[in-house]
């Protein structure tokens, strides 16, 4: 924990004391329902979110950046399992890569991603793990159509024995008109272990449309999956799966 906690401090610092010809980024926003791959992570409630991203060059190069977002799915699952799993009311997520071009309109990215979720004490519920995970992913871009995988070198979001988990997804930008863009999206979470017998493994898919107006972005996306309704669940017995319409805002500067 200390060493992940130094880690994100040492991210931030690196952002924040880049040369003034660097090309640094910040987000913050709000979702009505953060959802990750398809579940919400905020008991099916609004959350705050905000980042950070440095880039090498626009047209590629390595790259790294800190996410973070409000949850209370961590919580949630220690109220079910009633154990104390701690206080994790935030996702950090930490990344870095490289992008790049195989040949012209053919682009890659690699990278490595760690979610890192403070204090959290998940592995007190018999049979899981805490939820810490990492990942490292690697996508193909063609024109508007990027293909996705990202492979768990970890234990997967607290599911026990769940290492070499993977999630393959498939998406796409479209401009519509005017700036509006049109976001397709479909994954596969496929959950290793024991979890996997208990339904953790689903598909999900989406459909979003979007504006930047001045570092403004408004988004509206239709979210579902076929995930277990009793697997991914709130202590209320509310489905986190289910399909919804999900609003955001962001502002980038």
């Amino acid at each position: 924990m200390i060493k992940k906690a130094l880690l994100a401090t040492a991210t931030l610092a690196s952002l924040c004391s880049l040369p003034a010809h660097a090309d640094v980024s910040f987000n913050v926003g709000a979702v009505t329902d953060y959802r990750y791959r398809g579940i919400s992570q905020s008991r099916l409630d609004p959350a705050l979110q905000g980042g950070a991203d440095w880039v090498q060059s626009a047209d590629g190069g390595f790259y790294a950046g800190v996410w973070g977002s409000t949850i209370r799915w961590i919580k949630d699952a220690g109220r079910i399992a009633g154990t104390d799993v701690g206080n994790a009311r935030v996702e950090v997520d930490l990344y870095g890569g490289y992008k790049g071009s195989i040949v012209e309109g053919l682009g890659y990215d690699v990278g490595l991603l760690q979610y890192w979720y403070p204090r959290n004490k998940l592995d007190r519920i018999s049979g899981a793990e805490k939820a810490d995970t990492t990942e490292v992913y690697g996508a193909l871009t063609y024109g508007p159509v990027t293909a996705k995988y990202s492979h768990a070198l970890t234990d997967t979001f607290g599911n026990g024995d769940s290492k070499n988990s993977y999630y393959l997804d498939l998406s796409a930008s479209f401009e519509i008109t005017d700036g509006w863009m049109l976001v397709p999206h479909v994954g596969r979470q496929k959950i290793k272990g024991p979890a996997d017998d208990l339904g953790a493994s689903y598909t999900d898919y989406s459909l979003g449309v979007s504006k930047d107006f001045s570092g403004f972005v408004v988004s509206a996306t239709a979210v579902g999956t076929n995930a277990d309704k009793s697997f991914y669940v709130t202590p209320a017995g509310k489905f986190t799966g289910k399909n919804a319409l999900v609003v955001g805002v962001k502002y980038n500067f």
